[in-house]
């Protein structure tokens, strides 16, 4: 074996090495980092159920908990096994950790791979993941903390109080009214998009007030009505490729 030959062997198996290590030492430290944020997520709120007289019992806890699980309960498993491939480990830590993975992180991600040329799945594209979260964590930090730490402290001292207690009204519904939008346009699925909406309308002012018990699993009822119908009422039409495409 050749000198030339005899030094890359050499370098592959340190490059191995060092991509083992990496691996071991993303597990490690990412799920640390996890439970240490689930339980620092979970300190506060512990700390005002348990010593603090609200008046919150543990029936109202399990029955907030059951009503987001009922309409996140999908997710759960979808979106893990959706983001594995383009993140991979390691991004897959940043980006659980970060959030708005599929309007930020998830874009950004594919942005990076395309601008280098790395394809998902491959070190190179994880990589590219991995720095791309990061440039994509520090521009919204960074902006969060010009345009809405000081722009908005300082918007805000300056409008009329009158109008600011009646603004507050409007904050969430403005908010998930964006939300909504933004995933219609982003699925493009206009009947799936009729179906929940047709959907949503029954439950809120048909089912809800003729039984009232149900009104706070209507978001779970909603949504596992709304995959029910969407998957035995979606379109049945296969697309076939030309021959002489293939060919």
């Amino acid at each position: 074996m050749s000198s030339s030959a005899t030094a890359q062997a050499a370098s592959a198996a340190a490059g191995a090495a060092s991509l083992s290590t990496f691996d071991r030492t993303t597990s490690r430290w990412g799920q640390g980092t996890m439970v240490a944020a689930l339980l620092l997520s979970l300190a506060a709120p512990l700390y005002l159920v348990l010593t603090q007289d609200l008046g919150i019992t543990g029936n109202m806890i399990w029955t907030a908990y059951l009503a987001v699980a009922a309409a996140f309960f999908v997710l759960w498993f979808v979106e893990p096994l959706t983001y594995y491939p383009v993140l991979g480990p390691a991004g897959m830590y940043q980006a659980f950790m970060i959030g708005n993975i599929a309007n930020k992180l998830l874009p950004s991600a594919l942005v990076a791979q395309a601008a280098i040329g790395a394809k998902p799945g491959t070190k190179r594209g994880e990589f590219s993941a991995l720095m791309a979260i990061c440039g994509a964590a520090m521009v919204h930090v960074l902006s969060m903390l010009i345009f809405v730490g000081v722009l908005g402290t300082w918007l805000v001292s300056i409008i009329p109080a009158d109008i600011t207690d009646v603004a507050r009204l409007y904050i969430f519904p403005s908010i998930i009214g964006a939300v909504i939008v933004q995933l219609v346009v982003t699925l493009k699925q206009p009947r799936v998009t009729a179906i929940a909406v047709v959907v949503s309308v029954l439950v809120l002012f048909v089912l809800v007030p003729a039984v009232p018990a149900l009104a706070k699993a209507a978001t779970g009822i909603v949504v596992l009505i709304t995959a029910t119908l969407s998957w035995f009422l979606r379109s049945r039409k296969t697309q076939t490729t030309p021959t002489a495409l293939v060919n």
